[in-house]
């Protein structure tokens, strides 16, 4: 609960709102006015029979005295703080004593902070759709190439005097049709955007199949560990998977299976889990041990379900232009869903050095950032044909830090894309911020 030594202040109030003089409320309680100004100004702790007797006098129970605003309302105050630190001076070693004097506007100013957050959230997800979904880019395209035909054509019947009367029907009817393919396309639009949190799942594309069926088994499929799992467990999974909808979205999930079963086999889960306890975790020692690429073992890890006691890990996967290929989200570090993702991310810089493992701390964003320990590396992918320039491929393993555990260790100031991201003074950053000019 609050600290006692506010008391006195939820006394004054109190007073105050009562109409009641100080030296009236001493002397009803025995007290001077002298020791009474001490106690409102919190100068002098109390409690006991005293307090009894001033909460009698001004009418409330003496709890309401002693313990004043709830605790989430004064930890919602402090937060409120943390979102904007670079208002100006804010007393919040009074956050406490503002939350127990005016605890309607404290709640109202913790309200709006939540909101706030809410909102910035919908912007996050809303700009990545502007931004880089294809299906709401055609759409728009559609929409003003419709429009412009109409107008075109209107401007013709509309600035020509003598048409011939076929031309004009012509018109009239090229006119008729745009219109009735711009209400289409218009009425398709709106729909889209109309379905809300819905939208923001929807698959536009085979890569955002495959990240939505990744996304649904969070990147880890029993089916594939067992010994003897082949082709049979391969077809029964892309069978049974509703989020692929078309031949290239089932392409890139059979090559995505394919290579897990591949790692599942050159790394069995309990042979595994053992190697990577007695090796402190280290990806490269699990890696020499099994005799396996260092990406297989990043991708291993991200794939085996998190113990009692054990954070899950996140992945991603890009090629050689930077696209995102394969994702597995983790709490606390937002994937764009379209790529354009920061720059800064160990990921990329391993591109510019293949075959050496880059591994790096860094820290998103946020009202309580998050750190997290980034381990990358890029190799070439396998070529059937000499004629043909390597083509690189680059894993990262996103594993959570608590941020005590990595005090004093330089960290990377990271985010997820330069969109929405608050470090105007990034050099990396190539556009602007949408969430404004916060450091």
């Amino acid at each position: 609960m609050p600290q006692t030594r506010l008391t006195g202040s939820r006394i004054r109030e109190r007073r105050i709102s009562r109409g009641v003089r100080q030296a009236d409320l001493a002397r009803s309680v025995g007290i001077s006015p002298a020791y009474l100004n001490l106690i409102e100004h919190n100068r002098r702790r109390i409690g006991g029979k005293l307090l009894v007797d001033l909460a009698r006098e001004l009418g409330v129970e003496p709890t309401q005295l002693a313990e004043g605003a709830g605790q989430a309302l004064v930890t919602g105050l402090t937060a409120a703080v943390a979102r904007m630190p670079d208002t100006g001076v804010v007393e919040t070693d009074r956050v406490e004593e503002f939350a127990g004097r005016f605890p309607g506007w404290a709640g109202l100013v913790t309200a709006q902070s939540q909101r706030i957050e809410e909102l910035e959230r919908v912007i996050e997800t809303l700009s990545d759709r502007l931004t880089h979904d294809p299906h709401l880019a055609a759409s728009l395209h559609e929409v003003i190439s419709t429009v412009t035909a109409i107008r075109s054509t209107s401007a013709i019947l509309a600035e020509t005097e003598d048409i011939d009367p076929d031309w004009q029907v012509r018109f009239l009817r090229n006119i008729r049709e745009e219109a009735q393919r711009l209400s289409s396309s218009a009425e398709g639009l709106v729909s889209y955007l109309d379905a809300g949190a819905e939208a923001q799942e929807m698959q536009v594309s085979a890569a955002d199949d495959l990240a939505a069926f990744v996304e649904r088994a969070g990147y880890n499929f029993p089916a594939l560990e067992r010994p003897v799992a082949g082709e049979g467990e391969l077809a029964i999974l892309l069978d049974g998977a509703g989020e692929l909808r078309d031949r290239g979205a089932r392409d890139l999930a059979r090559r995505m299976l394919v290579r897990y079963l591949s790692d599942a086999r050159a790394m069995p889960e309990a042979a595994f889990r053992t190697t990577l306890a007695t090796t402190g975790g280290d990806p490269a020692r699990v890696a020499h041990g099994f005799g396996v690429p260092l990406d297989a073992v990043l991708r291993r890890m991200a794939s085996l379900p998190a113990e009692e006691g054990d954070a899950t890990c996140g992945l991603v996967v890009c090629d050689g232009s930077g696209t995102v290929t394969l994702r597995k989200g983790i709490e606390g570090f937002p994937l764009p869903r379209f790529g354009a993702a920061c720059p800064l991310w160990p990921l990329y810089q391993s591109l510019s050095r293949p075959a050496q493992p880059v591994e790096a701390l860094v820290e998103m964003p946020g009202q309580e950032p998050k750190v997290f320990r980034c381990r990358a590396v890029s190799l070439p992918r396998p070529s059937s044909t000499f004629s043909l320039p390597p083509v690189n491929e680059a894993t990262m393993l996103i594993e959570p830090v608590d941020p005590q555990g990595a005090a004093g260790a330089p960290v990377l100031p990271v985010g997820a894309s330069c969109r929405i991201c608050p470090r105007e003074t990034c050099p990396a950053r190539r556009e602007p911020s949408i969430l404004g000019a916060r450091s």
